[in-house]
């Protein structure tokens, strides 16, 4: 599959940022245009995700090997990863399954571990039965939402995947009917066997349980050359809330 992806700079280091579940390229423009002082960026969107094309599959095999064509198909050699949640998990497989391919790892939020996906599920299940096509402007949606979800901040990020199909209605960018079927598959982490010799950085916020302490023990058993750091005061998207920090963090680490 060929994913898409929005590229920014022409030198340095090849960085590829991988989103989280519901996310796509877009919303990390901001910061991928900094990064693109440094390094040559590539923002790509996971298939059923953003403007990447649909399919049925869905787990790590074959984000994995989608990677691996974007890497072929853009004469990639060894670029550094980074991943958000989802997209950690990605990164993660992808350099436990072809080390030789990665230089160096960014993993933020998320640790080598299962993660249950009720919450996610539940969340699909409620977007699925809203009646796109009845709404005129997504302030109405956004009034109904707000019933099951009070955190705007969600809310917003959700109706990021909003937009206007052929007939001028409102229409879903990920692909909600596999991703509520298969929302399971991306639970599992039975990928991280053995080590990981790869220079990883991770990042982890304080307010956000997705990488615990017991996770840190976990991380120490399968990564041999890795660093952590806490962003205080922050929840799971800690890109968003704290870019400035972010930028530095991961600049820091890529050019090291």
């Amino acid at each position: 599959m060929k994913l898409h992806s929005k590229i920014y700079g022409d030198k340095g280091p090849s960085l590829i940022v991988i989103h989280g579940l519901f996310g796509m390229s877009d919303n990390w423009n901001t910061l991928g245009k900094q990064f693109a002082k440094y390094c040559k960026v590539h923002l790509v969107d996971l298939r059923n995700h953003g403007r990447s094309p649909h399919a049925n599959a869905f787990n790590y095999d074959v984000m994995c090997e989608d990677l691996i064509q974007y890497l072929n198909d853009n004469s990639i050699e060894k670029p550094i990863l980074l991943g958000h949640s989802l997209g950690g998990k990605v990164a993660m497989k992808f350099a436990f399954s072809y080390p030789e391919k990665v230089e160096k790892l960014i993993v933020t939020d998320i640790s080598p571990r299962r993660y249950n996906t009720d919450f996610h599920e539940n969340l699909l299940k409620i977007l699925y039965r809203l009646p796109l096509e009845d709404f005129e402007n997504r302030e109405e949606i956004d009034a109904v939402l707000s019933e099951s979800f009070e955190d705007r901040g969600m809310r917003l990020f959700l109706m990021k995947n909003l937009y206007r199909n052929e007939e001028k209605k409102f229409a879903w960018r990920f692909n909600i009917d596999v991703l509520l079927e298969k929302i399971s598959n991306i639970q599992e982490a039975d990928f991280i066997l053995g080590t990981c010799d790869i220079p990883t950085h991770f990042l982890k916020s304080s307010k956000s349980n997705y990488i615990s302490n017991e996770d840190e023990l976990i991380i120490k058993k399968h990564f041999t050359d890795y660093s952590i750091a806490t962003f205080e005061e922050a929840g799971h998207w800690l890109h968003a809330e704290q870019p400035k920090r972010f930028y530095n963090e991961v600049m820091g680490f890529c050019l090291l």
